[in-house]
């Protein structure tokens, strides 16, 4: 029986269309119930339409605050009921009692390689600290912003004629190759969550995640 996952985007969807090609090829046991965005004009959208993926929108600015923009989105994906919700360029920091909700069952990828470079402008802060090397992980969500239990990471030299502009590009190309794979192994019931801790086949991962290479399957 395929996973049943809800994605929420703000942007183009890249993500979410490597999910969706995956899925059909076979390569993903899930099923997109629905992707959510806070922009109407978000491209992902179109993704989905094209998919045949029923869609959402709301508009943060439309709600008081928060709170209440956070509540009419969980009263909209808990209708699905989903084992997962994914988070593709979802551009919105979650109030406590929404991550607690979905606490060992959403994911989300952060352009860069956590704890390293939380937040916001990851690629040009890398350059700017000289890093030598600069990479993508997909963690649990938590409330605290971009802290959650790290599963999977994925790194890519900076070379010294790189900007924040070609290095966002290097990143976008593993971002589809490690996070299908960890939806994978969540929609497989390999991945948990336990404690506060991301656990693959029952072995607790490291704080880093696991380091994605060729090899690994």
């Amino acid at each position: 029986m395929s996973c049943p996952i809800v994605v929420l985007i703000s942007g183009s969807g890249s993500n979410l269309q490597a999910l969706i090609d995956q899925s059909l090829q076979g390569q993903l046991n899930i099923n997109i119930c629905a992707v959510i965005s806070n922009k109407a004009q978000a491209y992902g959208l179109e993704r989905a339409k094209m998919a045949g993926i029923p869609t959402h929108t709301l508009d943060h600015k439309s709600f008081a605050s928060r709170e209440e923009f956070d509540a009419e989105l969980q009263a909209i994906i808990d209708q699905y009921q989903p084992k997962l919700v994914v988070l593709a360029g979802f551009m919105r920091i979650l109030t406590e009692t929404f991550a607690k909700h979905y606490e060992g069952r959403m994911l989300n990828i952060h352009p860069s390689l956590l704890p390293k470079y939380k937040g916001l402008n990851t690629h040009q802060r890398a350059i700017d600290a000289n890093e030598k090397e600069h990479g993508v992980s997909v963690h649990f969500v938590s409330p605290e912003l971009d802290a959650g239990a790290v599963i999977l990471q994925a790194s890519t030299s900076i070379t010294t004629d790189d900007t924040a502009e070609s290095l966002a590009g290097k990143v976008h190309a593993l971002e589809h190759t490690i996070y299908p794979l960890a939806v994978k192994w969540f929609s497989e019931e390999r991945l948990t969550f336990q404690n506060g801790k991301a656990f693959l086949d029952t072995n607790a991962l490291p704080q880093s995640g696991i380091l994605y290479n060729e090899a690994l399957t």
